[in-house]
């Protein structure tokens, strides 16, 4: 996904998007009430596009926030969603073999944060799937 993808993805949901710098070490948010996701405007471009995905995937269910007695079972699916909308098998086959399973040369290669493919990575254990 793209984020021109990204982008059409958030218009068709009615999901409005604006830059921002947040405090902390927060990378985005999502504002069910409003359908606004605001991003932190210091973000690299992989790192703007995981988080981008991750807050679409926030709206698409309407979480409510992560103050709520819902808001870690949303995280743990959000995460989920969002690495495999994000990267494909094929494409972390290769890269695993290509770099022998070193997470910051595969992370880079597949245009992902670290914690992307380390949300991916439970997916396939989650799955029964052997990863190094």
């Amino acid at each position: 996904m793209n984020d021109d993808t990204l982008s059409t993805w958030a218009a068709t949901m009615g999901v409005r998007i604006e830059e921002r710098r947040l405090a902390g070490d927060r990378c985005g948010l999502y504002y069910d009430p409003l359908r606004l996701v605001i991003l932190d405007e210091r973000l690299a471009g992989h790192q703007r596009r995981c988080t981008l995905c991750h807050e679409l995937i926030h709206a698409r269910h309407h979480d409510p926030g992560c103050g709520t007695q819902y808001g870690t079972r949303c995280e743990r699916r959000c995460r989920r969603e969002t690495a495999l909308a994000l990267i494909s098998p094929v494409d972390y086959g290769l890269a695993e073999q290509t770099y022998e399973g070193d997470k910051w040369m595969m992370a880079t290669e597949l245009g992902v944060t670290i914690q992307v493919l380390d949300d991916y990575r439970q997916a396939l254990r989650d799955m029964g799937v052997c990863v190094r």
